[in-house]
């Protein structure tokens, strides 16, 4: 009887109802499992999986906000919208640098900062500018779009 007890605790039944109402019994050595914890998320996981039903719904015609009818069309849109973006941030560390400067009193390492701050936002607004004139002649003239 002890030999039985300890091989029942050993196996889980985990029911698994599929879609056509048939049930599957799956056993799962708990020493795998190592708590219950992981048990009941596993029952969980596999109940809501498999209870899933097909849904006969209509469909609905989504209009495109983006006018995009090809995916190099779509692209061109996505990176210059990040292109606008980055450069937003550049402006913003720029100011964020005019600022530290200026509110440095004096001190020589915040000054050197905020100077080092307008520096790096210049170069970065520079390569946005030419990532810019790259990606418009890449788009425009070799795609065409």
């Amino acid at each position: 009887m002890k030999m039985f007890v300890s091989k029942l605790r050993q196996l889980t039944h985990i029911m698994i109802a599929l879609p056509n109402n048939f049930i599957l019994l799956k056993y799962f050595n708990m020493e795998l499992l190592k708590n219950k914890k992981r048990a009941l998320t596993l029952w969980l996981s596999s109940f809501f999986l498999f209870l899933t039903e097909k849904v006969n719904a209509q469909g609905v015609d989504l209009p495109n906000p983006l006018n995009a009818d090809d995916v190099p069309t779509l692209i061109s849109y996505m990176v210059r919208s990040m292109l606008g973006i980055s450069g937003a941030i550049a402006l913003l560390m720029l100011v964020w640098g005019g600022i530290t400067w200026m509110t440095s009193s004096g001190n020589a390492d915040r000054v050197k900062k905020g100077r080092d701050t307008i520096v790096w936002a210049i170069f970065g607004l520079a390569a946005i500018f030419m990532s810019y004139a790259i990606i418009n002649f890449v788009f425009e003239e070799a795609l065409n779009v």
